[in-house]
């Protein structure tokens, strides 16, 4: 029989204790919480009584939360961190007009090709410090697990060198990376699109699958953009060389991306703004999660949000994610979770299992993220706050005092120091 595990660190008397391992209505708060971590896992999570066997004299450090409230570390499964330069005067510009012939006359570059021209011209340690530096400002805000996409190259040494960034962030910063090709974000404007396409599947997927630069492969299935029938072909290519299927689908119109998503049993659909309600029933029953980007429908004044009630209502799981990129810079999910409460109707509960136990599914890391129970990692931030609810009330605040990654302080923000701590 293995010993039991004693704890090196406990938190203790939390005013709330979210454990996020319940859904819906059955929302979990523990009051006066306890939580006891041994290395990197949780060993125990309850009452006093629960927790205070785990406590040793002189292994134990106990960190008192009275009136402040514990949660799982945020995981933000959307994001387009790694990117060059910025595009401020197109979304300047865009408060005022609609009008793109307007940003034409002023010289204004627009979109995901001006991304991806900055991108090229950005050395491999420029897009480094860049990505560094937001990842940081994310774990300061109580991020502890982020998905970051490639797509910003559209040619095959861009898409390996932000591959190669994503490796580089998870060697040297304490947040788990999880690391997506998007090489079919788009297609250069001096290329065809077959011809880019055979590309996409014939060099960069093997590249990719062979270095071991990504988990996931990606996709923009959107009028415009690639179709339902192309999105097959490319991504079966890539479960071909061991990358799981995602999809970016039905954000500006309906042509079929989210019906794939559910025959093909994906991990995430996301975006969803213009899915009929009985294709949220499909992807339901196939188990797909529906990530949902509120920050995004804000920065660029969506016409048509997504319909959070109706995915409700047909049953699907979400998540909540920042999608952050040159067009939708933000790195607060509290700032998502607030758009999504007011702005969607999600309830704070709603909003907090989206941005925590949602997420980890829609990235497949269920098993060991996403909830503050026995046996998942130590990943939990605590909020200097009475109550959880405060997470949607303090609009462009940041509620959180310190962060803590497989059981280690992280961040401390007690004294507003953002810098990661042991590195």
């Amino acid at each position: 029989m293995e010993a039991k595990k004693m704890a090196d660190l406990i938190i203790s008397n939390a005013a709330e204790l979210l454990t996020c391992k319940n859904s819906g209505s059955d929302f979990e708060v523990i009051e006066n919480g306890w939580l006891a971590a041994s290395g990197e896992r949780i060993v125990a999570v309850g009452g006093k009584d629960q927790v205070l066997p785990f406590y040793e004299e002189g292994l134990t450090e106990v960190v008192d939360a009275t009136g402040k409230v514990v949660a799982p570390g945020f995981i933000d499964c959307h994001t387009h961190l790694v990117f060059g330069g910025s595009r401020v005067e197109e979304y300047v510009a865009k408060l005022t007009t609609d009008d793109l012939t307007v940003l034409q006359k002023r010289g204004i570059k627009t979109g995901i090709r001006a991304s991806v021209e900055a991108t090229r011209k950005a050395t491999e340690e420029e897009l480094y410090q860049s990505a560094m530096g937001r990842l940081g400002r994310m774990a300061a805000a109580g991020t502890t697990t982020v998905e970051c996409k490639s797509g910003y190259g559209l040619a095959t040494d861009t898409e390996l060198k932000i591959l190669a960034v994503n490796k580089i962030l998870q060697d040297s910063t304490p947040l788990d990376i999880v690391s997506t090709f998007l090489g079919a974000h788009g297609w250069p404007a001096d290329q065809l699109k077959t011809d880019y396409i055979d590309l996409l599947t014939r060099e960069m997927m093997p590249r990719v699958a062979a270095e071991k630069l990504a988990t996931y492969c990606d996709i923009w299935c959107d009028e415009g953009y690639y179709t339902a029938k192309e999105s097959e072909l490319i991504l079966k290519t890539a479960l071909d060389h061991g990358l799981q299927p995602k999809i970016h689908t039905d954000a500006y119109s309906y042509i079929g991306g989210s019906d794939l998503a559910a025959a093909m049993k994906m991990v995430s659909a996301d975006h969803l703004n213009y899915t009929p309600v009985a294709v949220l029933k499909k992807l339901a029953d196939a188990g797909v999660i529906g990530v949902l980007m509120p920050a995004l429908d804000f920065a660029v004044k969506h016409p048509q949000p997504f319909d959070y009630q109706a995915m409700k209502e047909q049953g699907l799981t979400v998540a909540l994610a920042t999608n952050i990129c040159p067009g939708c810079w933000t790195e607060s999910m509290q700032f998502v979770m607030a758009l999504a409460c007011r702005l969607y109707r999600m309830s704070p509960a709603e909003a907090m299992l989206a941005a925590t136990s949602g997420a980890a599914k829609a990235l497949n890391l269920d098993d060991d993220y996403g909830t503050l129970e026995a046996g998942k990692y130590a990943d939990f931030q605590v909020w200097d706050v009475p109550s959880y609810a405060h997470v949607v009330y303090r609009l462009g605040g940041n509620i959180v005092e310190t962060v803590y990654k497989k059981g280690k302080l992280i961040v401390d923000n007690s004294g507003r120091d953002f810098a990661f701590k042991g590195l």
